[in-house]
């Protein structure tokens, strides 16, 4: 399997989640007789030192966040509530394979950042619940990445994955800890939160197996969050599912693709500590997306972090693994240590240190060290 080429063509819709840093802070554009409109953003910028095997690179990146403008919108309509939300995500590096192929013949370069549109879906809220048409990132592995401790920071690169050198952005703990919820169009619905339970259930577009293959109904997922605040803790568990069929009549093949993640995460004052995991058959083994792949194919992963904070200051560690079986072999850890400082409410700064190891058939034997300089803006 060619992992560089695979995971090039794969980068540029290959945006990592940036729900729970949107939710930090928003400019009110219009608000008046029930109708609102909103914007919210983020920019960051790092600098990435990493050592593969002896190849040292330095580079100017984005982290495992892109950089993003929002729009939101709502509209209280009797007992229901209207909403929408389109997201722009963009890359802030050019591609320096369209450099190198055009060396010394005096051609335009132009730029290589593409934008690219993650979200774009309305909502009904009623007493009932949500309603969400559209595109959205899925469900199954969802809270697992937003509960990220790294959400903000660097993650994981290799250059067996093509990360180093792309020009997008790092993968964070995705292959070491848990798989993409790539965005999808779906149709969701969420249920009220009752006892600190609520349950979101959704029918995705399918991925497809080949070309030729057939999808006779759609990817089912779902999630049920648990949680519970009081005055000396808080406590969040999640248990998310994956089911799709997928038939290729020529091949005369069929693959059910499956997927059980779950998850928890309780703070105690300024301590936090999070501890989640996934199985699935059925998925690619990159784990980059739940793209179908051989259903022989194997995946667990697990990710154990804790972080403490003191006054701006905020210390992660996290270790993270993913692990291939059957028709993959390989294993894929991240072991990771990151500082934060908040600066204000829109501004952080952050230093990590990520050390990437590969090893198995599959994605071939590395080992990576990087450090990471940046700072995150967000409106």
């Amino acid at each position: 399997m060619n992992n560089k080429k695979f995971t090039t063509r794969l980068l540029p819709a290959m945006i990592a989640l940036g729900m729970a840093a949107q939710a930090q802070a928003e400019i009110k554009l219009y608000d008046q007789e029930g109708t609102t409109f909103s914007t919210d953003g983020l920019i960051n910028a790092f600098y990435v030192h990493s050592d593969n095997d002896g190849r040292e690179q330095s580079r100017v990146k984005m982290g495992f966040l892109p950089n993003w403008i929002g729009f939101n919108f709502g509209k209280e309509t009797g007992d229901l509530k209207l909403g929408a939300r389109s997201s722009f995500w963009v890359s802030i590096n050019d591609s320096d394979v369209v450099r190198a192929n055009n060396q010394g013949r005096g051609e335009s370069l132009g730029t290589d950042t593409g934008i690219d549109v993650r979200q774009f879906y309305g909502t009904v809220d009623g007493d009932w619940g949500q309603v969400l048409i559209g595109k959205d990132f899925g469900l199954f592995n969802r809270t697992n990445i937003m509960s990220d401790e790294l959400l903000l920071g660097y993650g994981q690169t290799s250059d067996a994955l093509g990360l180093i050198d792309g020009g997008n952005v790092s993968f964070g703990n995705i292959g070491s800890g848990y798989t993409y919820p790539f965005p999808k169009a779906q149709i969701t619905y969420r249920s009220p939160t009752r006892n600190g339970l609520q349950l979101a259930v959704g029918i995705f577009d399918p991925s497809k197996s080949s070309a030729d293959s057939s999808e006779d109904a759609p990817r089912f997922e779902g999630e049920l969050t648990y949680t519970v605040n009081t005055d000396s803790m808080d406590f969040k568990a999640w248990l998310g599912g994956l089911y799709q069929s997928s038939d290729d009549p020529v091949a005369d093949t069929s693959v059910d693709s499956t997927g059980v993640s779950y998850g928890a995460n309780v703070k105690f004052g300024d301590l936090s500590l999070t501890a989640s995991g996934f199985q699935s058959e059925g998925i690619h083994p990159a784990a980059i997306d739940n793209f179908v792949a051989d259903e022989s194919v194997e995946l667990d992963g697990y990710l154990v972090q804790g972080s403490y904070s003191f006054g701006p200051n905020r210390v992660a560690l996290s270790y993270g693994e993913n692990e291939g079986d059957n028709g993959a072999d390989f294993t894929y850890e991240n072991t990771a240590v990151a500082w934060f400082y908040t600066v204000n409410s829109n501004l952080k700064l952050i230093a990590e240190y990520d050390q990437t190891e590969i090893s198995g058939s599959t994605l071939g034997t590395e080992k990576n060290d990087t450090m990471a300089f940046g700072a995150v803006l967000t409106w």
